[in-house]
């Protein structure tokens, strides 16, 4: 994490529920050059699949019924700053697709619109799925072409991984300690 923070990289941070992938992207953005910029989250498996293109990309006035005015995506109230797409592994197909054109030419185009919008976020994306499983499935292909454009973070959860216990009671130990000390010198 402290290798990614500074970069632009984009990251992906894959493991089971509950093991803490947003506070990570969180973290990630708070020691980032961007950390003073908006972090925007959305989770990509809780908006209808009809509705996730407006949503991360926005749209026109006109696009679709009920589009009665223009309205700015996640990515662009994003400007600058973070962009965590959680579980991003329940993408529609075509958002993919659109979502690779962002991360590859930094850009995209309102639902509806047809002029580019420059995309100057930094994503940080999550998924639970077995993401190898799925491109092989082909339930989500897109991503597959960007493999080298992640930098991959996965995380378990302690109790499976039972020799991470130890340097973690190490680490808080001393986190703490060191925090006592200033407490007490103060």
């Amino acid at each position: 994490m402290s290798k990614v923070a500074p970069t632009d990289s984009t990251v992906l941070l894959t493991g089971e529920t509950g093991t803490g992938k947003e506070l990570i992207a969180r973290a990630i953005h708070k020691r980032s050059p961007r950390s003073s910029r908006a972090f925007v989250s959305v989770n990509c498996a809780a908006i209808p699949a009809s509705l996730i293109a407006s949503e991360l990309f926005g749209h026109e006035r006109g696009a679709f019924t009920g589009a009665t005015q223009r309205r700015l995506g996640r990515f662009e109230l994003a400007e600058e700053g973070t962009i965590f797409l959680d579980e991003v592994g329940e993408l529609p197909a075509e958002t993919q697709i659109t979502l690779l054109h962002v991360l590859q030419e930094r850009e995209f185009e309102r639902v509806g619109g047809n002029q580019s919008i420059r995309a100057n976020a930094r994503v940080i994306a999550a998924t639970n799925r077995d993401l190898e499983a799925a491109i092989a499935e082909v339930r989500f292909g897109a991503i597959c072409f960007t493999a080298s454009m992640f930098f991959r973070l996965r995380f378990l959860l302690c109790g499976k991984e039972k020799k991470t216990i130890p340097l973690l009671v190490e680490y808080f130990i001393d986190r703490f300690a060191r925090k006592a000390e200033r407490v007490s010198a103060g």
